[in-house]
């Protein structure tokens, strides 16, 4: 059976589902691009769109594709010969306007000295380019500040359940598959946003039933994480060499990630001798992985999985019955909260500060604690959903805010339903769900309406009020016993790695 992801891939924007502002705006990137002259970067999380709907813009522009896969040309030398020449040419056949797009994919691969200056010739080639460019990427701040400055950001969101459902239904009427509307949802909800994970699932449970059943997804739902614990159980407690090894080649990890959860992890039932040799095997596999990172040649990843699965295993000298309490590797915990927190929440505070018109240290030091206070694992939720309509937050970026998990039902429909409020305000040019939240410049201009007087609030009893609430109500109803009682502060937010 073909895929159908390929088969039934949109060929007009028009075609691409949800991501409505998204893919407007990338219209207009294209329409005007004579004018402006930059590359655009399309970023946003795998399976939301982005490849598809460049694909389909090109389509509709009437112009030629060449595409460019930043994981398999990584070095300057690569970007020269096929980016360099197509971002140069002007005399193409049989595109509008002698155009042609080139799209680089994955294009947050890029990671400069290590990929021989792949990244610098990058940004040299979108700066001088005489032809559309558009790089797709899933992490916008993975790549150079230099790379993001020259191009135009056009955002992907997650898809909304809302707008997968019905990609399903017309997919199953035009395979002739019966179905219940309620299996279509519970596919929808599983996938959290990843419209091509919900189409190859469907796919999947498709080729195993007659009549798609609720209880056909249930029993057919991924486990995204026992795949991990099952192979530590292997290689540290229950196979031999070879059979640890074939283990590894079934889990979805990348040998510098088995590294570290079996580094972690393997204290946990190794000791002595059987420790020393094990560390022994690991220091040969992070030998092998650092001349992956100099060479760039990723055949050498098989030398790790070797030491890291078999060379593990193969430590083993005594049983190790019962059950371990395997977790994360803490080194990930370590980025979680370096790095990684701090992309996440600078690209939160750019979105505040866009909004309010202040600075990014204004937002990310006085705005955002206040928003976490308020909106305290999405309590109260009327305002939760206001916040995130207003500022056009992902459930990554709600997540982080109110400090519940991304992919709960709470966070996923706090979202949908902000999408609903933004498309709902929109039509009725209402300006905004934060009435009484305004900056000090709006304020300022309200009161030269107004000769010299700030405009009249009926609701102002001399408290600053947030979306119509009284603060220091809504700060009660965030420190309700029964609100901790149901859901437990753990530090998910990340704003106590900052504050």
């Amino acid at each position: 059976m073909a895929d159908w992801t390929e088969k039934y891939r949109p060929t007009t924007l028009s075609e691409v589902r949800g991501n409505d502002k998204a893919r407007k705006s990338l219209k207009q990137w294209a329409e005007t691009w004579d004018d402006h002259r930059q590359a655009a970067i399309v970023h946003g999380s795998p399976g939301v769109g982005k490849t598809s709907a460049a694909h389909a813009l090109a389509n509709d522009m009437g112009w030629p594709v060449m595409e460019l896969n930043a994981s398999d040309s990584r070095t300057a030398d690569d970007i020269k010969r096929f980016a360099g020449r197509a971002s140069q040419n002007q005399t193409l056949g049989g595109g509008s306007g002698g155009r042609q797009l080139l799209i680089v994919d994955e294009a947050d691969n890029f990671h400069g000295n290590s990929d021989y200056g792949g990244s610098r010739e990058v940004t040299r080639i979108v700066k001088e380019a005489n032809q559309p460019i558009v790089l797709i990427a899933n992490e916008f701040y993975d790549m150079s500040n230099s790379l993001r400055n020259a191009c135009e950001e056009i955002q992907f969101r997650d898809v909304s359940k809302r707008s997968i459902v019905p990609v399903l239904r017309d997919l199953c009427r035009k395979e002739g598959i019966e179905y219940e509307q309620e299996a279509l949802e519970k596919i929808a909800e599983n996938t959290s946003g990843d419209l091509r994970s919900a189409v190859n699932d469907l796919q999947a449970l498709a080729e195993e039933a007659e009549r798609l059943t609720v209880d056909d997804v249930v029993m057919g739902e991924r486990d995204k994480t026992e795949g991990i614990f099952d192979f530590l159980d292997d290689v540290i407690k229950n196979k031999g060499a070879e059979e640890s090894l074939y283990a590894a080649y079934d889990v979805d990890e990348t040998p510098d990630d088995l590294l570290n959860w079996v580094e972690d992890n393997v204290p946990k039932d190794y000791r002595g001798d059987e420790l020393a040799d094990a560390y022994g095997y690991l220091a040969r596999g992070d030998t092998w992985l650092g001349r992956v990172r100099s060479t760039q040649d990723y055949s050498f990843w098989r030398y790790v999985t070797d030491n890291v699965a078999a060379g593990v295993a193969a430590s083993r000298r005594h049983d190790h019955s019962g059950w371990t309490r395997y977790g994360p590797p803490s080194y990930w915990s370590k980025l979680g909260r370096s790095k990684g927190t701090r992309k996440k929440r600078d690209a939160i505070a750019r979105k505040i500060a866009e909004k309010g018109g202040f600075s990014i240290a204004t937002a990310r030091r006085d705005v955002m604690p206040f928003l976490a206070t308020m909106t305290h694992h999405c309590k109260p939720r009327d305002l939760t959903v206001r916040m995130a309509a207003v500022y056009e937050l992902d459930a990554a970026e709600v997540s982080f805010v109110t400090g519940s998990g991304e992919d709960t039902n709470k966070v996923q429909d706090i979202v949908a339903d902000a999408e609903e409020l933004r498309e709902t305000e929109a039509v009725e040019h209402s300006g905004g769900a934060f009435e009484g939240f305004a900056s000090d410049s709006t304020r300022g201009e309200e009161a030269a309406a107004n000769g010299g007087e700030p405009a009249d609030d009926p609701d102002d009893d001399g408290q600053q009020t947030l979306g119509g609430e009284d603060t220091a109500d809504t700060a009660e109803s965030a420190e309700d016993p029964a609100d901790e009682e149901a859901e437990t502060d753990d530090g998910q937010s990340g704003l106590d790695d900052w504050m």
